[in-house]
């Protein structure tokens, strides 16, 4: 598994231009974000945390079904803890995965700057 960091932007459109996301070949891989880093994950990789996904929005209907069909307080807040320890759970595994490559990547390549990403990030997750 290897991280590609890319200098400049990954596509030619921007969030607010439709036309151009419509008019995209299915075979070119456009980023959903315009950002301008990339990480290649191995297939494997990439299921395994798109599963996690899935089940955590499979668990966000079943949450939106109660409320619909108005089960009891408690019940809807267990579900949800649920989901807030799932979703916890994907971002540990994809925290560790980060850090174990392109964290020590780019330490090892002398970019100091990926430390106080790191750490804005951890922030982030810890509020």
């Amino acid at each position: 598994m290897t991280a590609d960091h890319k200098s400049e932007a990954c596509c030619s459109h921007t969030a607010a231009d439709p036309e151009t996301l419509s008019s995209q070949e299915p075979t070119k891989k456009v980023c959903s974000c315009c950002c301008t880093k990339h990480t290649d994950r191995s297939e494997a990789e990439r299921r395994k945390l798109v599963n996690r996904l899935k089940r955590i929005e499979g668990q966000i209907r079943g949450i939106i079904g109660m409320l619909e069909n108005d089960a009891y307080c408690n019940d809807i807040l267990i579900q949800s803890a649920a989901v807030n320890a799932a979703v916890n759970a994907f971002n540990k595994e994809l925290l560790a995965n980060h850090i174990r490559t392109c964290v020590a990547r780019d330490i090892r390549d002398g970019k100091d700057e990926t430390i106080d990403e790191l750490v804005a990030t951890l922030q982030k997750l810890m509020k």
